[in-house]
């Protein structure tokens, strides 16, 4: 399939664009058939180490292919306040998206979660991830994207983030829920930096855009069936002040 995302660099994406692809792209016949996901979710035990109740927010950065599809997702969990696109892993000048997409940067595309831990645990968004939101046993790519800065990372913001990580991937792994080992790593002390404004809430606001509704829409619904205690339909936006 061809890489869709890597398009709108040289159609000037970021210069206005968008709305032009998405027009063409919705008159194709393709797009007319339902959305189809190119990769299942898998189910998967809940992690038997995970944080205690606790009021209060905490963040959580996940990296996982296209940051439209990870942001997607968990803008539609119950107890997240924010799901922010970004770049995490390298300097701050090189936090640009054209400069991310040549992997030469140490950046991911990552998602910034800001969670009520009172609702939603750590160990219960890492089971959304490794499960919906994307595929653990690819480590530089994911469906039509590659590169390191589409690669499968938790930045763990401390320890105790770190080891409920280390202790659910060692659990998946041994259950072999996946058939393949996850390949998914760990980074710690990485900043995250927002990405440009026209990439946040690129799901909810372009749903008939053809990457999205082949790759993205999908994961979704899978949460909605999987999740359902955990999902919410009404996601919360970052741009819009409406959410």
């Amino acid at each position: 399939m061809t890489d869709i995302r890597n398009s709108k660099r040289s159609t000037g994406f970021a210069k206005g664009a968008l709305a032009a692809l998405v027009l063409a792209a919705a008159g194709a016949a393709f797009w007319q058939t339902p959305a189809i996901s190119a990769e299942d979710a898998v189910t998967i035990p809940a992690p038997a180490m995970d944080e205690k109740a606790a009021s209060g927010t905490e963040k959580a950065i996940f990296a996982g292919g296209c940051f439209w599809g990870v942001q997607g997702v968990f803008q539609h969990v119950k107890g997240v306040s924010k799901a922010v696109s970004g770049y995490t892993g390298g300097a701050k000048g090189d936090a640009v998206y054209e400069t991310v997409g040549t992997g030469r940067t140490g950046h991911a595309e990552s998602v910034e979660i800001t969670y009520d831990a009172s609702k939603v645990t750590y160990g219960q968004l890492l089971q959304v991830y490794f499960s919906v939101a994307h595929n653990p046993t690819e480590l530089n790519f994911q469906g039509p994207d590659s590169g390191t800065q589409y690669r499968s990372t938790i930045f763990a913001e401390n320890d105790a983030q770190k080891k409920i990580a280390q202790s659910y991937i060692a659990q998946l792994d041994q259950a072999k829920v996946f058939g393949k080992p996850i390949v998914t790593t760990l980074e710690t002390g990485k900043t995250f930096y927002a990405a440009e404004d026209y990439h946040q809430d690129f799901l909810t606001l372009n749903p008939t855009y053809p990457y999205i509704a082949y790759n993205d829409l999908p994961k979704v619904a899978n949460l909605k069936q999987m999740f359902p205690k955990l999902y919410s339909a009404k996601p919360v936006l970052v741009l819009s002040a409406s959410n």
